[in-house]
């Protein structure tokens, strides 16, 4: 959490501010989830490599391996995605709205 202690409020005197305001701060957390994403493509990226290099090992196109082979952060990166276009819907309508709220 941030410390906002002295920070002045941001106070919207027109609707246009306040509108300004919330997209700014839509955007900001669309960077951040992204910003966040990068970590888990990479390790995701890593284990698909690494899935390639152990399938050349066994040298053998007629074995199947029956296990989960979809990385443990998959939910984490569905929920950031899910998260991502949620705020990017909320963006959209905040832009396209001109009537009062």
């Amino acid at each position: 959490m941030l410390n906002l202690a002295g920070t002045p409020p941001l106070i919207a005197t027109l609707e246009t501010d306040s509108r300004q305001l919330i997209a700014a701060d839509l955007r900001s957390l669309i960077a951040r989830i992204e910003i966040s994403m990068r970590p888990i493509d990479a390790a995701m990226e890593r284990e698909d490599m690494a899935r390639e290099d152990d399938s050349a090992v066994v040298g053998s196109i007629d074995i199947f391996v029956l296990d989960d082979v979809t990385p443990h952060y998959a939910t984490a990166s569905a929920a950031l995605n899910a998260c991502r276009a949620g705020l990017g819907h909320a963006l959209q309508g905040l832009s396209e709205s001109t009537s009062p709220a």
